[in-house]
């Protein structure tokens, strides 16, 4: 079913941009979001091609984790690079020209959804590289510390805003670190432009910031906050179709950006937080240039 495009003033909500046949697995929405419950793959296809301004993945690792029963978490590397192509695929497929697409995963899988994107005819930006230490070391290999943020756009960006973080201090002498590449006093006083190594993102450990019915990894508000800030305008759409704890709906919540997320799962505790207020985001100190 084809559906109309929408006028970039009018009031709409992202509903009206997937097909109603989708209706019935829809659990959640709002003036900005509308959250379904049901596989991927099934909702995607009923998205309108060319909609979405920024898409961000942080799907399954295929790591053996239990995410619940409908979740296989335990497919073949063939298996599981072949699942995400499909969606991948469609995520493509409703960026709009200019939009952004994210993924987050582990080195290992990111190379080979890296080439398949470029493949494609998707334009790379960077490997952002995530660094946070949440597993032990490997015998007989480096101790893995980083996760892997895609940033591919297709064909040349329609926005993209520089962000500027604070110049890092010493954490024992709060002496500022001079490893900025530049002289101090031609310094942007709203900090350095931020660059494609994320040192400052921390687990998420304490109850504040994440419901108690989730025991999985969640992710930092930071990292979402800066791929929306830096990918999209007021108002703009932003398609995650893995919702975990549902991170992404609330920061686009907060910044006033329109949503359309999914979750396989139960879409209860992403619910949960997107109503309850104590739950809160994580410091963040980043300036955005306009």
């Amino acid at each position: 079913m084809a559906l109309p495009l929408l006028e970039k003033n009018a009031f709409w909500t992202p509903t009206d941009l997937v097909d109603p046949g989708a209706e019935h697995h829809l659990v959640f929405s709002s003036r900005y979001g509308a959250l379904y419950e049901a596989d991927c793959l099934k909702i995607l296809p009923c998205i309108q091609d060319g909609v979405v301004d920024t898409v961000f993945a942080d799907p399954p690792f295929n790591l053996a984790k239990e995410y619940g029963s409908r979740v296989d978490d335990r497919r073949s590397e063939e298996d599981y690079i072949a699942w995400c192509r499909k969606w991948l695929d469609q995520c493509v497929r409703v960026l709009k020209p200019g939009g952004a697409l994210f993924v987050y995963n582990l080195p290992k899988w990111n190379i080979l959804l890296g080439a398949h994107l470029a493949e494609g005819g998707m334009t790379f930006r960077h490997w952002i590289a995530v660094n946070i230490k949440l597993s032990l070391p490997i015998s007989g290999r480096l101790y893995p510390s980083h996760y892997g943020l895609l940033y591919f756009t297709k064909g040349k960006a329609n926005t993209f805003c520089r962000i500027r973080t604070p110049i890092e201090t010493c954490r024992h002498c709060g002496r500022e670190i001079k490893d900025y590449g530049g002289h101090r006093g031609a310094m942007n006083p709203n900090g350095v432009t931020l660059t494609d190594v994320w040192n400052d993102i921390t687990p998420v450990r304490h109850w504040k910031f994440k419901s108690r019915k989730r025991t999985l990894n969640q992710l930092s508000t930071k990292i979402l906050e800066r791929v929306v800030l830096m990918s999209t305008r007021e108002c703009d759409l932003v398609l995650d179709p893995f919702g975990g704890s549902g991170t992404t709906y609330d920061v686009c919540e907060r910044l006033g950006c329109h949503w359309i997320g999914m979750d396989l799962e139960s879409c209860e505790v992403i619910i949960e937080r997107l109503q309850d207020e104590n739950l809160s985001p994580h410091k963040s100190e980043d300036f955005v240039d306009e």
